[in-house]
């Protein structure tokens, strides 16, 4: 098997158990099964161990010595640190992003707001929500920080689809329009205010 095939099976096991992990399929302290992955997606345990890993930096899965790995505890307590890290980073990314984005890039800024909006159901809108704030930042050339961003906005995903459901209710986002907005008028000061204060409110 070629490094890029494996890579590319590492990716798809990766992303399965994220959104798993994400949507509370797989349990906080609930151990991930090398050989029961590997069978799942007929592969060998290579693949399987580049998951795991992966998942330990992203803090969705812990390794304990002769306990194997195992889905990273939930501490809503972690929401703070989360919070504070996403208010460093994203209004960075936000104001590089702006003057760099394509039109392609705003249409599809524009179409997650809308479906965000549309949302009738919690795990929907979480995605969508997401979706939005992602392509908001398209057009910043910063792989790294981007990187590290998804990994925040993925726990903090997490932490919302397990203590939000019984108060969540559809509504149209002002704040997502409203940076939207400022993004076409490129009014970066605007942007950058309402994502803040947008952010501060989670948790």
């Amino acid at each position: 098997m070629s490094q890029t095939a494996k890579s590319t099976i590492s990716d798809q096991i990766t992303q399965s158990l994220t959104d798993q992990i994400v949507r509370g399929d797989l349990a906080a302290d609930e151990k991930l099964r090398q050989d029961h992955i590997a069978t799942e997606f007929k592969t060998s345990h290579v693949p399987v161990r580049e998951a795991l890993l992966r998942l330990e930096a992203k803090g969705l899965a812990v390794s304990l010595p002769r306990r194997g790995t195992r889905v990273a505890p939930f501490d809503p307590a972690n929401m703070r640190e989360i919070r504070e890290m996403r208010l460093a980073l994203e209004p960075v990314a936000l104001s590089h992003s702006i003057a760099h984005m394509s039109p392609v890039q705003k249409q599809q800024a524009e179409l997650a707001r809308l479906a965000c909006d549309e949302a009738t159901d919690l795990a929907t809108w979480e995605h969508e929500n997401r979706r939005f704030h992602m392509a908001i930042l398209a057009g910043c050339d910063m792989p790294r920080m981007l990187a590290e961003i998804a990994d925040l906005q993925t726990l903090a995903a997490r932490h919302l689809l397990a203590t939000y459901s019984t108060r969540w209710e559809a509504r149209a986002d002002r704040d997502h329009r409203a940076i939207m907005a400022a993004i076409t008028r490129r009014d970066v000061d605007t942007a950058v205010s309402v994502l803040r204060k947008h952010l501060s409110r989670l948790g």
